[in-house]
């Protein structure tokens, strides 16, 4: 959709569905002004609409923002809402609209806490603070006061003083000082009986695992729950972000970790009634693989993970994928998937979230306590819903019904279950079995299957399928800022499988002496390849991983003399793919990039990835985008695409102008089937009756095979040109042989010339 400069905000015309969305994340380092000088390249490139990271105030110097501290500003690090309006303007004037991530489930624990109004009050007043509704809070688990666990160490008596105006306690530490607000009246009071009167107990970061008596965001502290299932604290957390709607400075919305709500379909209903029917609405929602986005929510759809699993998993063979499997286990010692994913959800439910699970056990009773803790573990999904059905998950552990029925029929149970359930699938499946389980790093993606990470053509198909039919503007990704590795890094990993035994020897385990991180190492160095600054691009990755993994180290109690062999581990021989991958790596990438920008879906581009992007786990996918501005101008000037980089960036470029002037095409999906003896290698299907994708998968295996071999695609009538090519040179019609077909590229969009 095109704007005019001259309409006021007031009278934009807001789009119901975006051609294609482009990520930006925003930061101090990256303010409106970086992304306004950025709209002309992004709208030269074709999107339609620019995503934008978090933009309400947050904790100073936040490099991501979703450590919300006020709702009712736009952050000042990133220019104000002036910043924003003026960004909304100069994106306006190119034609552009603005998609901007909210956050409802959560707000900071601030250093200073006063930066939380909200938060300070309830410190300050307690439970008959106006603003105590505002969070999830179990004073009768903290005898009546609030946990804050924000010490390095446990305090120290000789610590604290008190202001001399007797509004605020302080406690120094390590060379700073922490400020607390007094209850009224305790000021004068000996320090023994002065810190027992507070509404809050200060206490040591550790203490959070088992005596923290407010909800979090999965297991991080500094992040506390908010109830925005409260219609004030709705109201008073969402009136700048629904002005800027009314305002038509933002055209759509991305919801935050819906999950973590306490309960999701009333708070989305509540937000389609505030932003109208016009406004573009997807929900950050992990559906396992056969889950299904509950048809009531009145939203367009998720943001793309279960698009990327699929996309993903057509370009993971099948048999490789076990034989790395055999390897992994054999090179290891380490269990199964299945028994990998269930220890580490014992594990993160006993351990890191054994205050939540107190908390169940509590309001479940003795006798329902251990039922509890089992179904939590065996939960095949995120979350129940209310009013829905409770999948079975641990059968025939003692119990089970009765906590099946506390779901179903006590809302409060239902709510903390389901909140509760989805931290803990979150914390040990995709923050600690993705790290542990790691025969193909490309399979560890959040949302994916990594004990059966293979997606089959007949599957993808009835995946697009069931998308055009029910939920044909959802959001599609392939990158984002959480994934833990950008999907060209996936692509060069995922061609393991087709050649497992280019996996070699991983070089020993270093002084670590750890063979599953060497596994992760050779890997993740494969994936990364020579891209700049690789060698400390590696090592902190591993560190993390190896973290998160928990096997050696962690977070929690670092193994300084473990850590210090991890750098060991970095690969020191060419960075490069063996010879025999390097075009296996540029099918996939190439494959995958036309699958997600042709299929049902609104397509989402990270920034920097519509050129070759190799990224591993944040923070290193949040470094600051670089632009290839010169690349695209040059592509436009009519050189001719050179190397992987500029390939991916002129097929990416083509088809984002291709769905932003022609949305028609991207309508309807017909699954086209080739025949032929190596008709599997093939995924093809039209959109409309003007427009075919068509990829080859498993390249080098079909390479192993001898090729094509005569194997063909029926084109749907009429005379077909590659998007890529002149008006009519190359036209063909009818049945076609893909060895002719995919020639020059190994994945083309062709459209109908005739």
């Amino acid at each position: 959709m095109q704007y005019s400069s001259s309409q006021s905000e007031s009278d934009v015309p807001k789009p119901v569905v975006p051609a294609s969305t482009y990520r930006l994340q925003l930061g101090p380092a990256f303010p409106f002004a970086a992304a306004g000088a950025a709209v002309p390249y992004l709208a030269s490139l074709g999107v339609s609409h620019l995503h934008l990271s978090p933009a309400l105030e947050a904790v100073p110097g936040s490099a991501h923002g979703y450590d919300v501290t006020d709702h009712t500003r736009v952050r000042a690090e990133l220019g104000g809402e002036e910043g924003l309006r003026a960004l909304a303007a100069k994106a306006r004037a190119h034609g552009l609209g603005l998609v901007l991530d909210i956050v409802p489930n959560h707000m900071a624990v601030p250093d200073p806490l006063r930066l939380n109004r909200p938060l300070w009050e309830v410190l300050r007043e307690g439970p008959r603070s106006p603003y105590a509704r505002w969070f999830d809070v179990d004073w009768e688990a903290g005898d009546g006061r609030l946990l804050l666990p924000v010490l390095g160490e446990p305090p120290r008596t000789d610590g604290f003083r008190v202001d001399a105006d007797g509004e605020l306690l302080r406690y120094a530490e390590g060379g700073t000082e922490r400020e607390f607000p007094l209850r009224a009246g305790t000021a004068g009071l000996p320090l023994p009986e002065l810190l027992a009167a507070q509404w809050y107990r200060i206490a040591c970061w550790r203490e959070a695992r088992t005596a923290l008596n407010y909800r979090r965001f999965f297991t991080i502290s500094d992040l506390i729950g908010v109830r925005v299932e409260d219609p004030g604290v709705f109201s008073a957390t969402h009136t700048k972000v629904l002005e800027l709607v009314r305002d038509g400075v933002l055209q759509g919305l991305r919801v935050d970790h819906v999950d973590g709500l306490a309960d999701p379909e009333g708070y989305l209903r509540r937000l389609r009634e505030a932003v109208g029917g016009d406004c573009w609405v997807v929900v950050e929602k992990i559906l396992a693989r056969e889950e299904r986005l509950p048809p009531g929510w009145p939203v367009a759809g998720t943001t793309g993970y279960d698009a990327l699993h699929r996309v993903d998993g057509l370009f993971a063979d099948q048999a490789g994928t076990a034989e790395l499997a055999r390897a992994y286990a054999g090179a290891t010692g380490l269990p199964s998937w299945e028994e990998t994913a269930a220890a580490a959800a014992r594990e993160v439910l006993t351990g890191d979230l054994a205050a939540e699970l107190a908390l169940l056990e509590r309001l479940a009773g003795p006798e329902l306590a251990p039922a509890v803790r089992e179904l939590l573990i065996g939960y095949p999904v995120y979350r129940p819903y209310p009013g829905g059905e409770v999948a079975e998950g641990a059968a025939g552990a003692p119990g089970l019904d009765g906590v099946r029925e506390l779901v179903l029929r006590d809302p409060a149970f239902g709510a903390r279950f389901a909140q509760t359930s989805a931290a803990l699938r979150a914390k040990s499946l995709e923050d600690r079995a993705f790290y542990r389980w790691a025969p193909l790093l490309s399979a560890t993606e959040v949302g994916g299957e990594p004990g059966a990470p293979a997606v089959s053509v007949a599957e993808f198909h009835a995946y697009c399928a069931e998308l055009e039919r029910d939920w044909p503007a959802t959001g599609t990704v392939l990158s984002t800022h959480d994934t833990k590795r950008s999907a060209d890094v996936r692509a060069r990993i995922a061609a393991l499988s087709q050649a497992p035994g280019a996996m070699g020897v991983t070089g020993g385990a270093g002084r670590s002496g750890d063979p599953q991180l060497a596994w992760v190492a050779r890997q993740s160095a494969l994936g990364l390849g020579d891209a700049p600054d690789r060698e400390p691009r590696l090592a902190a990755a591993l560190l993390k991983a190896a973290r998160e993994a928990g096997l050696r180290t962690s977070w929690t109690d670092p193994d300084e003399e473990y850590e210090a062999g991890i750098a060991d581990l970095v690969p020191g021989e060419a960075a490069g793919l063996p010879g025999h991958l390097t075009e296996a790596a540029r099918a996939n990438v190439l494959g995958m990039t036309l699958l997600h920008l042709t299929m049902p879906g609104v397509p989402e581009v990270y920034q920097g990835s519509e050129t070759e992007y190799r990224a591993l786990v944040d923070p290193d996918n949040r470094r600051p985008a670089a632009f290839p501005r010169g690349a695209l101008a040059a592509l436009d000037a009519g050189t001719a695409p050179q190397g992987l980089a500029a390939e991916k960036l002129a097929l990416t470029a083509a088809l984002l102008r291709l769905r932003r002037d022609r949305p028609a095409l991207f309508t309807g999906y017909t699954p086209l089937t080739a025949s032929g003896p190596a008709a599997d290698h093939c995924v093809a299907f039209a959109r409309s009756a003007d427009l075919v994708a068509v990829a080859t998968r498993l390249s080098h295996r079909l390479a192993e095979s001898g090729g094509w071999n005569g194997t063909t695609l029926n084109l749907p009538p009429g005379r077909w040109r590659p998007v890529q090519g002149a008006a009519t040179e190359g036209a063909q019609e009818g049945r076609v042989e893909l060895a002719n077909l995919l020639t020059d590229l190994p994945a083309t969009a062709l459209i109908r010339v005739g």
